[in-house]
């Protein structure tokens, strides 16, 4: 988080307009440029090799493939990547840089095995029970698998602060994807669905390989210290489930609706899904996205350097250092959540009005915009949710961020199944109830902080290292052996005195 702070401060400081707006873009381009970049790829795919000229049914088998792929390679990833990320964090401010590389190879070792054990149970019964063609079962698992290494190596990527990279891998692999679809369309004459999920198979390993070659240029030692990423994950086991509990809870009202009987499709006896509630849900993430740009632009920059200049108070500063350093970063917290919340309403109400009147002009209608309104509250609430949780791991309650994720989780897939039987423009009220519950508990929990930061860092915290070490001898003073260690220094200076 700290990096592209940093970075920001840097352009944002000259206070000009020009400067204003490359900052906005630069924070444009370190979070949500990849998801732009796959998604204008799909569009020219679609467009260029004719996908509305496909039967139904395998424009369907496509769909629901990439759906898959996209949203259980990210839930694979979930468990591991938070805690990898906080070990390579701790081992460059270490500067024990030789220990990455062995982070790098376990941590693709238990993302690829974790990801390999889900999927082949899913893909057998797609090929068994499901009739589908082995050589579709076989490219849509590689694709799962290539996703996977690209969220897991965009980790690295992102510790070194190369956010240009991950976005120019990102248009490369994408432009192969395109490329190679007209080829294998044109030229070789496959399919049209076929080669769009080919050509994206190995557009994301491309990317997959470029991240983990960029990633390898920055460590090169390898100490061979294994056990101790392992020992991350029993420490810090709290930061696998807040992540996973986060990430399934956005998918687990779609998860839900996948089940009512009216609206869902089952295709080939393997995929299941409700088209109207999934596009709703899509459009819905997409118009509050931008809080994520919001909170890098005008909350991160501002708060690393309150924070650091508490913990530096802590560490070595007076009680009014201290005291005085606290309140500051609170009020900015305060001030700055104030903001994001704001600015992005502004932001929701003129990307929903747009919606509102944009997408029923392109066959948007229907079901679709009925779900769309409340999904899209529901997810304005939830970006906001996030950036509390990241508060919370700034000031190492993993505790809170735990249970602030399990809240979110549980009540939206709880008040999701009640919305089954609720008019279809409340479908979406689980997200909302969701995100409100766990956003304020987290919100809640922040305060609470406030109040006992001091017990929660001095009292709980790690600021010094814990050790296994034999205890000390109890003996403090042994009269005999200062007497005896006398007797031979004397002895000592009397030979060197007749040696002289």
């Amino acid at each position: 988080m700290a990096g592209i702070g940093i970075r920001l401060n840097k352009i944002f400081k000259r206070h000009t307009l020009i400067h204003t707006l490359y900052g906005s873009g630069y924070s444009m381009l370190a979070t949500v440029t990849p998801m732009l970049v796959v998604i204008g790829a799909m569009l020219l795919m679609y467009v260029f090799l004719g996908f509305d000229s496909v039967r139904y049914y395998d424009r369907e088998l496509f769909s629901c493939t990439i759906l898959y792929v996209f949203i259980f390679s990210l839930l694979a990833a979930s468990p591991f990547n938070s805690v990898l990320s906080k070990y390579v964090g701790d081992r460059i401010f270490e500067e024990r840089y030789e220990d990455i590389l062995p982070c790098i190879y376990v941590g693709m070792a238990l993302n690829m095995g974790l990801a390999g054990l889900i999927g082949i149970p899913f893909h057998i019964w797609a090929l068994v029970v499901g009739k589908i063609p082995l050589y579709w079962v076989f490219t849509a698992y590689c694709a799962y698998i290539g996703l996977g290494l690209c969220f897991y190596q965009m980790l690295y990527l992102s510790i070194v602060k190369a956010y240009k990279r991950i976005s120019a891998f990102f248009f490369a692999g994408m432009l192969l994807c395109f490329v190679l679809s007209l080829i294998f369309r044109f030229l070789l004459g496959m399919s049209v669905t076929y080669s769009m999920l080919l050509a994206m198979t190995i557009g994301f390993f491309l990317i997959a390989c470029l991240e983990y070659g960029y990633a390898k240029s920055y460590f090169h030692e390898n100490s061979h210290h294994y056990r101790e990423v392992l020992a991350y994950f029993r420490i810090y086991w709290k930061l696998i489930f807040t992540n996973f509990f986060y990430i399934l809870g956005l998918f687990i009202h779609n998860f839900v609706f996948w089940t009512k009987e009216d609206m869902r499709m089952i295709l080939a006896d393997t995929y299941v899904c409700n088209q109207p509630y999934d596009m709703a849900t899509c459009i819905a993430m997409f118009t509050n996205l931008s809080a994520s740009v919001i909170f890098i632009a005008y909350v991160e920059m501002h708060f690393h350097e309150k924070y650091q200049n508490y913990t530096e108070a802590v560490l070595g500063g007076w009680l009014k250092d201290i005291v005085k350093s606290k309140k500051r970063m609170f009020r900015l917290m305060g001030d700055q959540l104030m903001r994001v919340t704001q600015l992005q309403y502004i932001i929701s109400v003129v990307l929903f009005l747009l919606c509102i009147i944009l997408l029923p002009r392109f066959g948007m209608t229907g079901y679709v915009m009925t779900i769309y309104p409340c999904l899209a509250a529901g997810y304005f609430v939830l970006f906001l949710m996030y950036t509390v949780i990241l508060f919370l791991q700034y000031f190492n309650d993993l505790t809170g961020s735990m249970l602030t994720s399990l809240i979110f989780v549980t009540v939206t897939g709880v008040v999701s199944v009640f919305a089954k039987g609720f008019p279809d423009y409340w479908y979406g009220i689980g997200v909302f109830v969701g995100s409100i519950a766990a956003w304020s508990f987290a919100y809640m929990r922040l305060r609470w902080l406030e109040k006992h930061l001091d017990e929660h860092i001095f009292c709980r915290g790690t600021l010094l290292e814990k050790v296994n070490e034999p205890m000390p001898d109890a003996k403090v003073y042994d009269r005999r052996e200062i007497l005896r260690q006398q007797a031979q220094e004397r002895d000592g200076e009397r030979k060197r005195e007749k040696r002289g």
